[in-house]
């Protein structure tokens, strides 16, 4: 399957998550939902991110142009959230899924999807 298909199958066709993007552990972008750009600092910002949770759960990150307040963090997931909507992001060993939920969809929603994709994924070996 390609990365799209991921994201376009596994995580948008479950309409458990608005946006989505597949990122490379070592940056740069595999594959994105259409409309959802993520600059280069941003992204550099997300792969930093699980490298440095304490930094993360301080400061929060800008996804998408939106600065979001961290609710929590740790090496293998981050959840953030402004508002209604919210992002989690979820490191496997080569890939970081950045997947948003708008309001009314809310995070218990929409974690477990993005987390049952990471397990597999690493399952896989990605």
């Amino acid at each position: 399957m390609s990365w799209q298909a991921y994201v376009d199958t596994n995580l948008l066709g479950t309409k458990k998550v608005t946006e989505a993007a597949i990122l490379g552990a070592q940056g740069g972008v595999w594959a994105t939902s259409s409309g959802f750009e993520l600059s280069a600092a941003e992204q550099a910002a997300i792969v930093q991110a699980h490298k440095n949770p304490d930094e993360t759960r301080s400061s929060g990150l800008v996804i998408g142009g939106v600065k979001y307040f961290c609710l929590q963090a740790d090496a293998r997931s981050i959840y953030l959230k402004k508002g209604a909507d919210g992002v989690i992001l979820v490191k496997t060993q080569q890939a970081i899924l950045c997947c948003l939920y708008k309001g009314p969809l809310q995070q218990p929603e929409a974690a477990p999807v993005v987390e049952g994709l990471a397990d597999y994924l690493i399952n896989a070996g990605f």
